[in-house]
């Protein structure tokens, strides 16, 4: 059965992450960086330095978020951010955020499917997610509808969950994903499905060169990853191909 955050409910993956991502938003941050104890910052941060070297003026985030991805590629000297999520209590916060920076005339937040993004095609030179391709609906639809946005040779990272192979790393990132994580973010977000959700959806993950190879089904080419503190995170590398 596919990692769902309400598998008692009929309703689509779509809108259950949908409806979930409203409940905890107002916490997820807080959240976020706890239970990351702020590494995810330090992730962003490697993903950004990467992309800069292309010299993206027009950047697409697929499942925004709170926007920290979008803030974090705003950096980017003369770069422009679209940031596009389901979730209108996430987009919320990410608004507030945007606002506090002074950051509106380089960040756009967009309610949006990323698996049906109200874009031209060849509209963006680069692409962005962060900790969302594991909840898309349909995983290869997602990645070719980005493929469809980006402009020919366009780069495209995903900053994605991943799990560690190597003891004792495997062993203790299993304890606190499936023991201690759920415990803390019940108590904290008070939704009693998300953050068991979020060890199931990470587990069920294609990640590694199984997600390289979904990528090059779906139209990237020159396709790399690299593996981020003893494999807890990765961070792909893929391009849309120049024909």
């Amino acid at each position: 059965m596919a990692a769902l955050p309400n598998k008692k409910s009929e309703k689509s993956k779509r809108t259950q992450v949908e409806e979930m991502f409203d409940d905890i938003s107002p916490r997820y941050d807080l959240l976020n960086h706890l239970l990351s104890v702020n590494i995810d910052k330090h992730w962003r941060k490697k993903t950004i330095n990467k992309l800069k070297s292309y010299n993206p003026e027009n950047i697409l985030d697929v499942a925004t978020g709170t926007a920290d991805f979008a803030l974090a590629a705003a950096k980017i000297k003369d770069a422009k951010v679209v940031g596009i999520d389901i979730s209108e209590g996430m987009l919320s916060v990410g608004r507030a955020k945007v606002e506090k920076k002074k950051l509106t005339d380089r960040i756009e937040l967009i309610h949006a499917d990323s698996e049906n993004l109200p874009f031209e095609n060849e509209n963006f030179d680069a692409a962005i997610v962060g900790f969302g391709v594991r909840n898309f609906e349909n995983l290869k639809k997602g990645l070719i509808e980005i493929a469809r946005v980006l402009k020919p040779g366009a780069v495209f990272y995903v900053l994605e969950f991943s799990k560690p192979s190597k003891s004792p790393y495997k062993q203790i990132y299993q304890f606190y994903f499936t023991r201690i994580l759920p415990i803390v973010g019940k108590m904290v977000s008070k939704n009693s499905n998300a953050y068991t959700y979020l060890p199931e959806s990470v587990n069920e993950f294609p990640d590694g060169e199984d997600f390289l190879t979904i990528l090059a089904d779906a139209g990237f080419v020159n396709n790399k990853c690299f593996t981020q503190t003893f494999g807890i995170a990765t961070i792909y590398e893929a391009h849309k191909s120049e024909n």
